[in-house]
């Protein structure tokens, strides 16, 4: 966790990214800096400090999940985005809760697998060009031996025929030094072209995943592992490639073997229990009201229900070991359109006290989307037409239309925020994005409010149209 970000900080990297929702990101950065701040508390009061899980309510693109995508950024922590609608109660065909503490698991185990591949990059290079130096150069038996031997010192360090007390032979040395002058080619570029055989590990089997009321987990049994031990590990398979593709492959291969899985697995359980971020999408279409019984509907309570315990505290069991639940930060969201907060059971609502509001995007917010951020949707643009060698150029009165518009069809069609923006600029450019491929003059394009106005205010008008195209 970033220690030097202050809630005021977390706030001003959010709105890098995401104009207005001011409480929203107060609410996150407060959340985000309580992690840090329980990390630092007196020991025995650590365990007594609970995350507030929180609510974020408000309608489709306002930016709920980027909210929290950009939060476990800041983090560095392990993060999750599940939707609410993919669970099933225990007994019914689908996913159960649990699996979100088994992915989030599995995702931090693969974030410090990376963390740590960085920092034996050099070492598995090095390997990895001494692989490729056996294929162009094939060792000499007593190289061979040698080289088993000093394995014994250390993975990656091999003792030279020079640094042992016997005199090597003519032939050895000559082979030595041979092999070093291709080393220094391999490293100066000289061989990249080259072409090799290499034998690499080969692709694993498919993951088998069964749905029910236990998982594979659950009954301590790692199908995947043991139906690719029988073959007594890894197999290994010949591929043809060049001398710089192979140090690659063989670089990624080396620094798998360098990392240590027992401390990767353990450091990944406890960035898990401290750290992780759960984000539940969705939440409102599990809220069961009144009107909703039998059907497809029955299992939605059963879900809030299985997730009460997870959100609370519990163990869950992992192919790695016991999880605790117990200080991962929950967010949810959901628009409630239908339902409102009220309508989940009011065990989960006490699970999520801290509870946002998220208001509807302006025409000036929409404006501020489209030039602001710096993944604003006109950089795209400008991003994507720059690798046509085109310059595409906004007028100021375009991009007010542009906002103008987006409001206007959220408010007469259907509010979907944001999203609105992506439709319609992609109406806007269609003939742009077809045809500049193929043109062959350089000259700039320039989006003015006329050309906004001709290309959608016909469209815009025709409200049959309009629920079609915008």
């Amino acid at each position: 966790m970033h220690e030097e970000l202050t809630p005021r900080q977390i706030v001003a990297e959010l709105d890098k990214y995401i104009i207005g929702q001011t409480d929203a990101k107060k609410s996150v950065a407060i959340a985000l800096r309580n992690r840090w701040r329980r990390m630092n508390a007196p020991e025995e009061m650590r365990d007594e400090i609970m995350p507030n899980n929180i609510v974020m309510i408000g309608p489709t693109g306002v930016g709920k999940t980027e909210i929290a995508r950009r939060l476990a950024r800041l983090a560095g922590a392990p993060f999750i985005k599940v939707e609410a609608t993919k669970f099933t109660e225990v007994g019914y065909v689908g996913r159960d809760v649990d699996s979100i503490v088994r992915d989030l698991t599995d995702f931090a185990v693969g974030m410090i697998k990376e963390e740590q591949a960085e920092g034996v990059q050099e070492r598995a290079r090095q390997q990895a060009e001494e692989r490729v130096l056996d294929v162009l150069i094939p060792p000499s038996e007593s190289r061979k031996e040698k080289k088993a031997g000093s394995l014994l010192n250390g993975p990656g360090f091999v003792i030279r025929p020079q640094e042992e007390a016997e005199e090597p032979s003519s032939e050895e040395d000559l082979r030595e030094r041979t092999r070093d002058r291709f080393r220094t080619m391999l490293r100066e570029g000289k061989l990249a072209e080259r072409e090799v055989e290499i034998d690499v590990a080969s692709e694993g089997t498919p993951t088998l995943q069964m749905f029910g009321p236990m998982g594979l987990e659950e009954m301590g049994i790692n199908i995947q592992e043991m139906f690719g031990n029988l073959g007594g590990g890894k197999k290994k398979k010949k591929r043809r490639m060049t001398v710089e593709e192979a140090v690659e492959a063989l670089t990624v291969e080396e620094a798998q073997k360098l990392i240590d899985m027992d401390a990767v697995q353990k450091d990944a359980i406890e960035r898990v229990q401290q750290a992780g971020i759960v984000f539940i999408d969705e939440i409102d279409k599990v809220a069961g009201g009144s009107r909703q019984a039998g059907g497809p509907d029955v299992s939605r309570e059963g879900v809030q229900r299985d997730l009460l315990p997870i959100v609370e505290g519990s163990n869950v069991m992992t192919k790695y070991g016991m999880v605790k639940t117990d200080h991962i930060l929950f967010i949810a969201s959901g628009a409630f359109h239908v339902s409102k907060p009220s309508d989940l059971i009011p065990e989960l609502q006490g699970r999520f006290p801290i509870r946002v509001e998220l208001d509807n995007l302006t025409e000036n917010d929409f404006y501020k989307i489209l030039t602001i951020p710096q993944n604003a949707l006109l950089k795209q643009y400008q991003a994507l037409l720059a690798s046509e060698g085109v310059e595409i150029e906004f007028t100021e009165d375009a991009v007010r239309e542009v906002a103008r518009i987006a409001a206007q069809v959220n408010e007469e069609v259907e509010n979907i925020g944001a999203r609105r923006l992506h439709t319609i600029l992609t109406t806007l450019l269609e003939e742009t994005l077809f045809e500049v491929p193929e043109q062959e003059q350089d000259d700039n394009v320039v989006v003015d409010e006329a050309y906004v106005r001709d290309r959608l205010q016909s469209v815009v008008e025709n409200r049959d149209l309009s629920q079609y195209i915008l």
